[in-house]
């Protein structure tokens, strides 16, 4: 079993950049993958990214990508995502998940253990 503990939301303003961690205690960080999904104010739960068990393959939801970079360190058991160019539309609480599947990364149905999520708000 892991837990996850997300930092780093806040209040930005649209252009800006934020980098969110997730935090994992539990044993053999390195035997998940990881990834980030996000849910806004009267919206479903949505992936955002992930990245494999080893780091080496990162997968985007299409509306992120170039904007938005997952890395890991295994090290440190943490997880990052870094968001830059921010949009009002990417306001929503942010969520790190793990799982033991190192495939079909982008179901959100695919993790088993989730985080208790950070707001992000970005102002237009």
């Amino acid at each position: 079993q892991v837990q996850l503990v997300e930092s780093g939301g806040g209040l930005v303003q649209a252009g800006g950049s934020l980098r969110l961690s997730c935090a994992a205690s539990g044993r053999a960080f390195s035997n998940y993958a990881m990834g980030w999904c996000r849910q806004a104010p009267g919206k479903e739960r949505e992936f955002v990214a992930a990245i494999k068990r080893s780091g080496g393959t990162t997968y985007y939801e299409d509306s992120v990508k170039g904007r938005f970079t997952i890395s890991r360190d295994n090290a440190k058991n943490t997880v990052y995502l870094q968001m830059n160019s921010l949009k009002p539309e990417d306001t929503a609480v942010y969520y790190c998940a793990a799982t033991k599947s190192n495939y079909g990364l982008g179901d959100e149905g695919r993790y088993e253990y989730w985080g208790q999520g950070t707001q992000v708000t970005v102002s237009s």
